[in-house]
């Protein structure tokens, strides 16, 4: 082959080298082609007026607050100011009392058609417009439903401050307080950084939390010391069955301060030393007192510098004493139930201020009731364990559920 025929091939396989790498380059992707985009079509319809009817009829609830005037408060339900005028002469209204929540249907002008509320005794009344500015008041037994509310709290100040920053009525919180109360000291041994779990009943009316019901188990973790209860029957116990509830509660105060303890003190009126054999409940005339444990009115009545005064007494040797008292709530012979209200707290004796004076004997002898074992109640009857147990189990998982979601939000 000449010089031209070898410089034509090499020229040849050059070009189709170039060639390839041109094809290469410029394949098609497999990746499909972007869609054109697309311009949304806007197109402004017009509704007629009549199109949509005004309402006839709407809804309103207001809560009836301290300081409000019947007037006012009726008219704020979006009720004309005639209609109210006549609708405050409804005697039934007239008894409304401050945090009652008032649910009212009104005409479009204003005029009422239903009003109902619940009353203080758990039924629903209903006031409904008839002919002639008449209203008819029907008063029934309220349709409560229940759930199970679950909740936790710490302690930084006290109970009830614990309680209001987790949500738990008050309601609830007093009765954590007579559950533990034979076994935790709320005057003196809560700690800051106490924690609690409770499971308890929510009452519902009409969709809207109306009030607390009763406590079904909890947990109180006082002073690293944890103590659980289970609600069976009348009573508390433990997870195994032995009764919370002590022969006699710690206090006969529900939530106070002790102003003066057992033992040597100098005594505000005589100014001398002598031997106090009793516990000083600092409390606002009127407090309630109750009965620490069940028994029997020995005495009731005036004696000396006790001024009114309730003498209990309970089985084997064992008597209290509660002096100072405004007001007597029983009488002698009567008998009565742990937790009873007995009296209230008043000055009357000798006495400084108002307070109750409170004294535990055994067999006379007065004794320190902060620091004698109290006596248990009876545990769950043998027949019954089987019962309990199955009770029990579901209510405690709950326990488990909360406590160890709070734990791990303390973390």
């Amino acid at each position: 082959m000449g010089t031209y025929g070898r410089l034509g091939g090499i020229a040849a396989i050059a070009l189709l080298a170039v060639s390839g790498v041109v094809a290469f380059a410029i394949a098609p992707s497999r990746e499909p082609a972007a869609e054109p985009q697309k311009t949304p079509i806007v197109e402004t319809l017009a509704i007629r007026p009549d199109a949509v009817p005004a309402p006839k009829s709407y809804f309103r609830e207001e809560l009836f607050q301290r300081g409000d005037t019947l007037p006012a408060f009726i008219e704020r339900l979006g009720i004309d100011g005639a209609h109210a005028a006549r609708l405050a002469k409804v005697r039934v209204l007239q008894q409304l009392r401050p945090g009652t929540h008032v649910s009212a249907e009104v005409s479009a002008d204003g005029e009422p058609l239903a009003l109902s509320f619940l009353s203080g005794r758990d039924t629903l009344v209903k006031i409904t417009a008839e002919a002639n500015d008449f209203y008819r008041v029907t008063d029934d037994r309220a349709q409560f439903y229940t759930r199970i509310a679950m909740k936790s709290g710490v302690v930084q100040s006290s109970l009830f401050a614990a309680a209001d920053d987790a949500g738990i009525p008050d309601g609830i919180a007093m009765q954590l307080g007579d559950v533990f109360g034979g076994d935790i000291d709320f005057h003196r041994d809560l700690r800051k950084g106490d924690q609690f779990a409770v499971v308890y009943e929510m009452h519902y009316l009409g969709g809207r939390p109306v009030r607390a019901g009763r406590v079904l188990a909890a947990e109180f973790t006082n002073n690293r010391k944890t103590f659980r209860a289970v609600q069976f029957g009348n009573s508390f116990y433990t997870p195994e069955g032995k009764n919370l509830r002590k022969a006699f509660m710690r206090s006969p105060l529900e939530f106070s301060r002790v102003s003066s303890g057992f033992g040597m003190r100098r005594h505000p009126i005589q100014r001398s030393w002598i031997k106090h054999q009793g516990i000083d409940y600092a409390a606002p005339t009127g407090t309630r007192v109750r009965a620490v444990g069940d028994g029997v009115v020995e005495f009731a009545g005036t004696k000396g510098g006790y001024g009114n005064v309730v003498i209990l007494r309970h089985h084997g040797q064992y008597t209290t004493t509660y002096a100072h008292l405004s007001r007597i709530s029983v009488r002698r012979g009567a008998r009565v139930a742990q937790n009873d209200t007995i009296g209230a707290v008043g000055q009357t004796g000798w006495a400084t201020g108002p307070h109750l004076h409170y004294e535990f004997r055994i067999g006379g002898e007065p004794r320190n009731p902060f620091s004698i074992a109290m006596p248990s109640a009876n545990p769950v009857a043998q027949q019954d364990l089987p019962a309990f147990q199955n009770h029990a189990t579901a209510l405690i998982a709950r326990l488990d559920l909360i406590s160890n979601s709070a734990l791990a939000q303390l973390e």
